[in-house]
């Protein structure tokens, strides 16, 4: 039976203020429990809230970057539920008027499986509202006891919601991973999943083709791409499961185990009548002008959509290496910085006075082999040593050097990679390491020229077979000529002797 798969994800973004969104308490991570829990995050008597400009500030950010209409006037509501880390009693957050409200992101779709080909996918955005996060129970510090750290209540988030407009795993780990991207990229949150910064509930129901929306159950707190992937996976077959055997899907707010894979209920869902919203007496009604949207617009860097279409518009580059390259704010940065450094040297750069495109094709072939180098060698570094790119010990001018080398004829592709490894464990530029290593390509014609008769002398009845028809040869007497060089020959023009020397 054919099932279609409906999803939509709510984001909590923790956004990257230094206070809280309605006090001057400390928002930073890992500080003794309890020791940023001011009167406000408390709830004592008294205390009225006062809310962070700049929290407002970031939220207009996305709002602008998504394409969202952003509300002149927005209002702060109560929501109302017991939890024993919500001290008030109620969540100050939005409700019937966010600060953000319609919008959409367009996505990059890899499928999951088979052999379906990448796909582009614009996600709507529903809204995007600000609020307080709340504490956090703490289990197990001793048994049979819950504590309480309120550390974390008052910090400020943006509450980003979808339409219900993904039908696979792909597509909502696809939309997550942009969303985090961009709000890493234009510095509204640190993005750490691990800390909390960025963390996903995932709207899942399954129905009949046609048929009206089928009971959604809401996965919460998934901070892992890959475990998205699995929750989602398993949810939509349980729930398909559920129905085929002539059960019913309950509404339900459930959790993702990791280490069995599999979800289980939490408590039954909560609809917004059961939160008893009202706006919050102590807040005036959040207004924004079209000035100060302006000066927030101002701020905005170029985006990642739009570097992925300049980037296979000026440099020719594939729709997958521009969103390779655009996958962080310092991928993209170092990407720049490096192909800068190329042109600045001349690399690629056509001789030919007739070629009116010189100047482009400069700028293709720096960044293709850029291109090249981050997504293929850096990258695996990276992964290899469990780095991320704002961690990368070399800088764009180092890479710059190296890959001028390899341009110009320098170093070969092998010699390249030591270069780069060395660069990599011990600092320095390229221009010494080859040096110190001895790697500088034999580039001479003479040179060149008297190693390959030296190999064709030698193999006297190789060379009779190759001409007389037996072209396959034509490798044997290349791996001879680099290893008579020591691996030092420049290929291209050992290629080009040989098949002169060789057809005699």
């Amino acid at each position: 039976m054919t099932w279609e798969i409906v999803i939509g994800l709510e984001v909590h973004t923790q956004l990257s203020t230094n206070t809280k969104i309605f006090s001057g308490a400390s928002t930073a991570f890992g500080a003794e429990p309890n020791t940023q829990a001011d009167a406000v995050s408390l709830a004592l008597p008294g205390v009225l809230p006062v809310l962070n400009k700049g929290a407002v500030e970031r939220a207009i950010k996305f709002g602008l970057a998504t394409g969202a209409h952003i509300a002149p006037r927005s209002v702060f509501a109560r929501k109302n539920y017991f939890y024993p880390d919500l001290p008030k009693g109620y969540q100050i957050s939005q409700f019937d008027l966010p600060v953000v409200g319609q919008g959409a992101l367009t996505i990059q779709v890899e499928p999951l499986s088979g052999n379906a080909k990448p796909y582009e996918k614009t996600v709507r955005i529903t809204r995007a509202h600000l609020e307080e996060d709340a504490g956090k129970s703490v289990h197990g510090e001793s048994q049979g006891v819950t504590g309480v750290d309120l550390n974390r209540a008052g910090t400020p988030l943006l509450e980003i919601v979808s339409e219900p407009d993904m039908c696979s795993a792909a597509e909502a780990v696809a939309y997550a991973k942009a969303l985090h991207t961009l709000v890493r990229w234009i510095g509204i949150c640190d993005g750490n999943m691990q800390e909390g910064s960025f963390r996903c509930d995932v709207n899942v129901s399954v129905r009949k083709p046609g048929q009206p929306l089928g009971t959604r159950r809401e996965i919460k707190n998934l901070n892992s791409f890959k475990f998205m992937q699995q929750a989602i996976d398993y949810e939509v077959q349980w729930q398909i499961d559920t129905i085929e055997n002539g059960g019913k899907v309950h509404q339900a707010t459930i959790l993702f185990n990791p280490d069995t894979g599999e979800t289980r209920a939490m408590r039954s869902k909560e609809d917004a009548h059961d939160y008893r919203y009202f706006p919050d007496p102590d807040l005036l009604p959040l207004e924004i002008s079209e000035e100060w949207k302006e000066q927030v617009r101002a701020t905005l860097p170029e985006l990642p959509h739009a570097k992925q279409a300049r980037y296979v518009s000026n440099y020719a580059l594939s729709p997958s290496d521009a969103a390779v390259l655009t996958s962080s704010r310092e991928t993209a940065d170092l990407f720049e910085g490096v192909v800068k450094h190329l042109l600045s040297q001349g690399v690629g750069i056509l001789t030919s006075p007739e070629t009116p495109s010189a100047e482009a094709h400069a700028g293709q072939f720096a960044a293709k082999l850029v291109a090249n180098w981050i997504s293929g060698e850096v990258s695996a570094q990276l992964n290899r040593d469990g780095l991320d790119i704002a961690q990368c010990p070399i800088t764009a001018q180092q890479l710059g050097g190296m890959l001028t080398r390899i341009a110009d004829g320098t170093i070969s592709n092998s010699g390249a990679k030591e270069v780069f490894r060395t660069m990599w464990a011990e600092g320095g530029e390229a221009d010494a390491i080859i040096e110190a290593k001895g790697l500088k390509q034999v580039s001479d014609s003479g040179a060149i020229e008297a190693i390959v008769d030296g190999v064709i002398a030698a193999n006297a009845d190789k060379v009779a077979e190759y001409r007389s028809g037996k072209d396959k040869l034509f490798g044997f007497f290349v791996g001879a000529a680099m290893k008579a060089s020591q691996g030092k020959a420049n290929p291209a023009q050992l290629n080009e002797v040989l098949k002169k020397k060789l057809a005699g």
